[in-house]
Parts: C-alpha cells; structure tokens; sequence
C-alpha cells in the first residue's frame, strides 16, 4: 500500500520564510503539472488558506496533539489522494513543539515529528541575513541532532548578492549538504498581517491570489523545483482515514446544518465538514456578514475568526443576528461556536450589538492568549459528555465578560490557574478552545443526532 511522496518545508525557527518557500513551490510544482496535495503541521488555520490558493484544493492540517499521533498517518492518505505529491510546511523551528518530561526527541507537535511519522525529507528554509561561513554549523547541527530525520537539502533564503551566495554554497559544500536553492532578498514580497498572524486568504482576496503568483514565481526562479521533487518520500502504509468510519454512518433524516464562513469566520478545518456530512448533515454555508440563516436550519456551526476586524458589518446584518437568537432561544437546536462564534453570540462586541444568545460582553485586548490545553466538559451539552476529554488550542487576542453565571464548556490548567472557559446554555456550546473534529469524531456526531431531533420536534 504506497502513499503519496511527500516533502516537509521546515527551519531553524519562526520568520525564516517556511510559508513563502512552502506556497511558492506548491505553486510551481502545480505550474509543472504536479498535483499537489498542501499540509501544515500544527492548528494554523492560515497557512493552509494561501496553499489552498496555491495547490487548487483544500489545505489540511497534521496535528498529532489535536488528533493523535494514530490519525496522523490517515489524514495524510485522505489528504494526499489523488495527488502525485504533498508539500508539508512546518511550524516553528523544525524541533519545536509540546514539552514533555516523559518523552524524548521528537517533541510532540514539532515538525520533526510529523516528518518522522511520515517517514518524509525535510528541507530546511535558512534566513541567510547575517550569516556567511557560520551557516554550515547551523546545518551541521540540524542534520545531527535527531538522525531519525532526514535534511535532504537547504533553500538560502533573504540572501544579500551573487558573492553572499557564493560564500553560504561554498559553506554548504563543506559539509556535504546539497542547496536547493538561493532565493534573494525581496522586500516588496508581503502578506499583510494584523494580530494573529496573516490577514487571512479569504479576507485579502484578488491580492491573495496576487500574493501567491509571487511567490510562485520566485521559486520557480530560484530553485531546483525538480530536485525538490526527487527528494519527496513517504512511508505511511496504514489506509486512509475515513469519516463515515469515523462517525459511525448517517442518522434518519438530512438535517440542515448552517455553517458559518466568509471573511469573518474562516477558521473552520476541511475535516469538520467532511465529518458533518458523514454523520448526515446537510451542511449550507452562510456568511453572517450579508446572509440570513438557510431555510430549515436544523444546527448552526460558528467557527473561528476575526469578527473583531467586521463589528459594525455583522452588526448590521440584523437578520443573521436574530435568526440565530430566535434559533437558539427555543432550546432545541444545536449551536456550536468557538472562539469568533463565542464573540458574535454574546451581547456586544466592541460595543455593537451582536447576537444576543449569551448575557455578555466580548471587546479586543492587547494579549495574546495562545497555547494547547488538555481540556475536561464540565456541562453535559449538544457536543460532549460531561467529564469528556479533549486536546484543544487557544488563540485569541479578545476576552468575554459573562453577565449571567453559566456552566462553563471548558475545564483547563494553563501553570497554576484553573481556566473556566466558554457557556453551555440549554442547546448552545460555545467556548475559545478549537478542537480538531477529526480528533473528536463523537463530539460531531452528537451534534449532527441533536440537529436530527430537533427537526422531529
């Protein structure tokens, strides 16, 4: 049972370029005729936006501490089919990842990880700003740290000129490390960014795209595309992950599951729908900016995003507003939000009017909440038992002030502080923590026989 060849784009730490290299060779391996399956590793949801742009279908995520490192190889193979080949981008520097005293390189969650499970070469994408004969210690001691994992090669990224380069090559050379390639310093080559990260694909729209012809072109421009490619390899045997597996089949009925999306709320995993649909769900996008609750909405979905940058737009759309209240108010319909959807269904954001499902009020802070939790139900609801566990991710730079004591969705240590996080109110589950449905298959089916019986009611 083969699997599709894969490469991971990996670095020695953040900002080093992995996300122009990695989009920019997506791009022109599908400009060589490839076809190109995009992964990211880690819960990101906004690189995979622009690979997606890059490749022509969905970017995925491998996240061994949101899904388990069983899933990983899965995921992979359903990821990767009908591909010829996947680019994996890495998170961080390529051995950062979830400490744990119990256990030994790789540490979980780092790129070094998800490269061993696939049994995969690494590139490395090397800032070459400040750095001459030094950088062959650099890859010396990355290609010796962890021997399980292959560098195949290094792309010099940011390089000054034609003797910069000569010098970083000749410096390679010395220790036997192939370059792939040298791509030179391009200061007009930007994504905008805000808070979080990337102003996401959806959200930068026509120069999204723009964006990504860039840095295809500059790769295609500066590297061996084609050795790149003969470097790919995977060594995932297990058969691909399958969501009817997953949930268990489709319940009686086909009950409408809207499904927020658009500029606002686009940080939703290409699983979740998959897992939606296999449990039953018609699943109908709506954007809360301009559109109104599909007929017969049967559950409401609001995953995360940046419904801080579009207040007063979401304000105005007052039917959107108050179909999800009225939807929620009877107590016998599913909602599920996390992080922006717990923001829109409080009373206020920033001081305009939201949805008014939970007493509350969410306003922008200048901290930046971030980290994975290992998180407890505390309240029986439409999506978890209670005493229910779940791996999950927190990413937000906003806070909520409840004006009513609800049961919290969440139970989690973050050092020495016991984190309450999130409501549970009658059919309504809404907290910051992600989740990976693939990770949390049962929690989706839960959702889906709740929406069922509501439309029995």
């Amino acid at each position: 049972m083969t699997s599709t060849p894969a490469v991971v784009i990996a670095a020695p730490s953040s900002g080093s370029g992995k996300t122009t290299v990695a989009t920019g060779l997506i791009g022109a391996l599908r400009r060589a005729g490839h076809r190109v399956a995009p992964f990211k590793v880690g819960p990101d949801f906004i690189d995979p936006g622009y690979h997606g742009l890059a490749a022509g279908r969905p970017g995925r995520n491998l996240d061994p501490v949101l899904v388990g490192e069983p899933r990983i190889g899965p995921l992979y193979r359903h990821g990767s089919a009908d591909s010829d080949i996947a680019v994996v981008e890495g998170v961080m520097g390529l051995f950062d990842g979830r400490i744990d005293p119990h256990r030994q390189a790789p540490a979980i969650g780092s790129t070094a990880h998800v490269a061993g499970l696939l049994g995969a070469p690494v590139v490395l994408v090397v800032d070459a700003r400040g750095q001459s004969q030094s950088i062959a210690a650099l890859l010396h001691g990355f290609s010796t740290f962890d021997t399980a994992i292959r560098i195949g090669g290094v792309i010099l990224n940011r390089v000054g000129s034609p003797r910069h380069e000569g010098v970083l090559r000749q410096a390679c050379e010395q220790i036997g490390m192939p370059v792939l390639g040298a791509i030179p310093r391009d200061e007009t080559l930007a994504v905008p960014s805000r808070h979080l990260g990337l102003i996401t694909a959806v959200e930068h729209g026509a120069s999204a795209d723009s964006a990504v012809d860039a840095m295809t072109e500059l790769v295609a421009r500066h590297v061996d595309v084609g050795a790149v490619a003969s470097l790919a390899r995977s060594h995932v045997t297990v058969a691909p992950w399958n969501p009817a597996d997953e949930v268990g089949g489709p319940t009686v009925g086909r009950p409408v599951v809207a499904l927020a999306a658009g500029r606002a709320f686009n940080f939703s995993y290409a699983e979740h729908r998959e897992l939606l649909e296999a449990a039953g769900a018609a699943v109908v996008e709506f954007d809360p900016l301009t559109d109104g609750l599909p007929d017969d909405t049967a559950g409401v979905v609001l995953p995360g995003g940046f419904p801080e940058q579009y207040p007063a737009e979401l304000s105005a759309n007052v039917a959107a507003r108050r179909g999800i209240r009225d939807l929620a108010a009877a107590g016998v319909r599913p909602v599920h939000a996390e992080c922006a959807g717990l923001t829109y269904l409080v009373d206020e954001l920033d001081g305009h009017p939201m949805c008014g499902v939970l007493a509350g009020r969410a306003h922008f802070t200048e901290r930046l909440v971030l980290g994975y939790r290992d998180a407890v139900a505390v309240a029986d609801s439409s999506m978890h038992e209670v005493g229910g566990r779940a791996s999950g991710h927190e990413f937000h730079r906003t806070a909520v002030d409840f004006a009513q004591d609800y049961e919290p969705a969440w139970a989690f240590s973050v050092g020495d502080r016991v984190v309450r996080d999130g409501a549970v109110h009658g059919r309504v589950h809404a907290a910051y923590l992600h989740t990976h449905p693939a990770g949390q298959p049962d929690s989706v089916r839960r959702f889906v026989d709740a929406a069922a019986a509501s439309d029995e009611t």
